[in-house]
């Protein structure tokens, strides 16, 4: 007999999310005879303990198009850590009342423990769930796969947005701007600021410096790189991860506070940086902090990141269907040139809390930019152009308004 499955998404979104929940959808769909109504979490796990659960059904495939070229996250997401006892017995109530016999799960290295928490619940309670972590994540940093769905997109947006930047500081550099930092998201990693290096090309193009989480940062260091750019190119663009750390393994620009599963706020590395530069050295320096612009820019998404992106949603009702369990979709390289991948699966044991860093080999010895062997790994993730449709100049984005099915159980509260 067919039972029903749950789709919810958890953490920040990136540009291709919604590429993966329309997959997961339409896969579905195909297979009535295994799976009955597909929903979807409003808002994450969150919309699963206040049973806030949109039937999918409803979508036409006109929807189910649009949705796959929209940014953000169309069902909502959150940062939330699930707690054991009165939250985890609340989702299987849900689960039970919705006859819910599969999960996917879409999120990161925190949405992977998450996943893996659930079905060792579900295990425990002997509650038959098929749980199916989707991979997503800006950060690339989920072990035992390529690349991540989302990275992609973010490296092309960055890697554009640098190279524009870098000609405009370049034409006022004479009477104006001397350096421009370009502040890029990268907690532990620095895979993100690293692929900015594509846009230095085979020359001197910017960026000039690239600072990343898995290089001690030294301040007398940085800024004689800065001088001798300066002094050669007339002007330095900097991109820098917002993780970079000093000696002391400190976050240069820690904010104060943690998030919900304890990580460290961050912010304000560029402003930081602008301040060293000008106060040492006396350069005019202008500054920008890509934040939420590079994981909304679904106009800029790489077609392969979208490709990947619908793979993985495809390939996790796949393996479900298949009576894998625990499990997380992955991207396998198969060849660098040309690029060529398949998908492949890992448990999410090997997944969970487990997190990827830039290689060694990826990273210039002056650790102030990236090698040949890091621009072969970055440049077929951004090919290609996935542009959604435009209207009056503007992208033709839908305004979603989803109506939740109606309650089974009583109200829930999260706060308790």
């Amino acid at each position: 007999m067919a039972r029903n499955a749950l789709y919810a998404q958890s953490g920040g979104v990136t540009p291709v999310i919604n590429a993966s929940a329309a997959a997961v959808i339409a896969a579905a769909r195909a297979h009535p005879e295994q799976i009955g109504r597909m929903y979807a979490a409003k808002n994450g796990v969150l919309g699963v303990l206040a049973e806030e659960l949109i039937d999918t059904a409803s979508m036409s495939e006109t929807e189910l198009a649009a949705l796959a070229a929209s940014p953000g996250g169309a069902f909502g997401s959150c940062r939330h850590k699930l707690r054991f006892g009165k939250e985890l017995t609340r989702l299987f109530e849900v689960f039970a009342a919705h006859d819910i016999g599969y999960l996917f799960y879409n999120g990161g290295g925190d949405s992977a423990d998450t996943c893996l928490k659930i079905a060792a619940h579900a295990e425990y309670l002997g509650y038959d769930l098929t749980a199916i972590h989707v991979p997503k994540t800006i950060d690339n940093d989920l072990p035992h796969s390529d690349c991540s769905p989302g990275f992609g997109s973010v490296a092309k947006y960055v890697g554009t947005s640098v190279r524009e930047a870098g000609m405009d500081v370049a034409s006022m550099c004479g009477s104006s701007t001397k350096v421009f930092i370009m502040e890029v998201m990268g907690r532990h990693t620095g895979w993100i600021a690293a692929s900015s290096g594509l846009a230095s090309g085979e020359g001197n193009l910017p960026p000039h410096l690239i600072l990343l989480p898995e290089v001690t940062f030294n301040a007398a260091t940085f800024l004689a790189a800065v001088e001798e750019t300066i002094a050669r190119e007339g002007y330095c663009v900097i991109v820098a991860a917002e993780g970079i750390k000093n000696a002391e393994g400190k976050f240069v620009a820690e904010a104060g506070g943690t998030d919900a599963f304890g990580h460290a706020q961050l912010g304000g590395v560029a402003p930081y940086l602008a301040q060293l530069i000008k106060t040492a050295q006396g350069h005019k320096c202008h500054w920008a902090v890509a934040d939420y612009l590079q994981r909304a820019a679904r106009h800029m998404a790489s077609q392969t990141d979208v490709d990947q992106a619908m793979a993985a949603g495809t390939a996790a009702v796949k393996f479900a269907l298949a009576g894998e369990r625990g499990v997380m979709p992955t991207i396998v390289r198969t060849s660098d040139t040309p690029y060529a991948w398949t998908i492949g699966s890992v448990k999410l044991e090997e997944v969970a809390n487990h997190e990827k860093h830039l290689p060694a080999e990826y990273i210039r010895a002056d650790g102030f930019h990236i090698t040949p062997a890091a621009h072969t790994y970055f440049a077929p993730l951004i090919m290609g152009e996935a542009i959604p449709p435009y209207a009056n100049g503007l992208p033709a984005y839908p305004v979603w308004n989803f109506s939740v099915v109606e309650a089974k159980l009583e109200a829930f509260n999260t706060a308790a």
